[in-house]
């Protein structure tokens, strides 16, 4: 059995902290066999830069300022994303042989773990068959359209994921809306066609009910149990860890010279 360890964080967490508890599970991740699955959710509303984003391209800072949106720059790639209501994932590893040795191999097996959480929970969930043409070279918010490989409901995006891959190792992290907040993705972000709001959506939108982080959080882990064929073992960060964690925060996500700066994929090859 691959030896998979769970981190459930059960309270809401500033955007810096979970930036960096999910670099702390990369680092990890390169040292050994193991495999960390994680679900966390957002103290504040929180946009998230891909690592190589231009800030003012994609980012209306003073309507973030306006309506309290914190900013923060992830160590993996893709495209702006609003966390706040929602549930996020994130997979740390370094198995090839679970997971394949590429990211479109890797990207796949986690959607399709997705997919049976959410099945479970009891939407149609499926993967997208193929990316919009120009989408991924546009500046639009990652939630405009569904990319190959990323799960959508009836047509409609779900999910959103991207992944930082350092040989072997990677980090891949996601957002699962748990209600829709469009109008505010729309006022924060640049380029996104009012029209494409109906595109939107969100897990409570599909269901028809209000679906709470602990019961989304419970329908994946099983997905993902069933999908990998795995137990989870609950894991704890310790004192020590937690302080390993602060200085990452500090380093990076908590400081704006690195948040408001484009960022080279190969920084966070440690």
């Amino acid at each position: 059995m691959p030896d998979w360890e769970l981190i459930y964080d059960p309270q809401p967490l500033p955007g810096t902290l979970n930036m960096a508890v999910d670099e702390y599970l990369f680092r990890l991740a390169r040292e050994g066999a193991q495999t960390f699955l994680r679900f966390y959710t957002w103290l504040r509303p929180t946009a998230s830069l891909g690592c190589g984003q231009d800030i003012k391209k994609v980012l209306n800072l003073e309507e973030c300022q306006k309506r309290g949106v914190d900013v923060v720059r992830r160590l993996t790639g893709g495209k702006l994303v609003l966390h706040h209501l929602e549930v996020t994932y994130s997979v740390a590893s370094a198995r090839a042989d679970i997971f394949t040795s590429t990211l479109e191999g890797s990207y796949r097996l986690i959607s399709e773990a997705l997919v049976r959480g959410l099945r479970l929970l009891g939407l149609p969930a499926e993967l997208a068959a193929s990316t919009p043409p120009g989408y991924a070279r546009s500046h639009l918010p990652c939630f405009a359209y569904p990319a190959r490989n990323e799960v959508e409901v009836r047509g409609k995006k779900v999910i959103g994921s991207a992944q930082k891959r350092s040989g072997s190792c990677f980090l891949q992290h996601g957002s699962i809306p748990l209600v829709t907040e469009a109008e505010l993705l729309a006022a924060i972000s640049y380029g996104l066609d009012s029209s494409r709001k109906e595109g939107f959506t969100s897990l409570s939108d599909e269901l028809g009910w209000a679906v709470s982080y602990d019961q989304a959080v419970g329908y994946l882990v099983e997905g993902f149990k069933q999908q990998f064929q795995t137990d989870l073992g609950r894991r704890f960060f310790s004192p020590e860890e937690m302080e390993l964690i602060r200085k990452i925060e500090a380093a990076r996500y908590a400081s704006w010279q690195w948040t408001g700066e484009k960022r080279a994929p190969d920084e966070f090859d440690f």
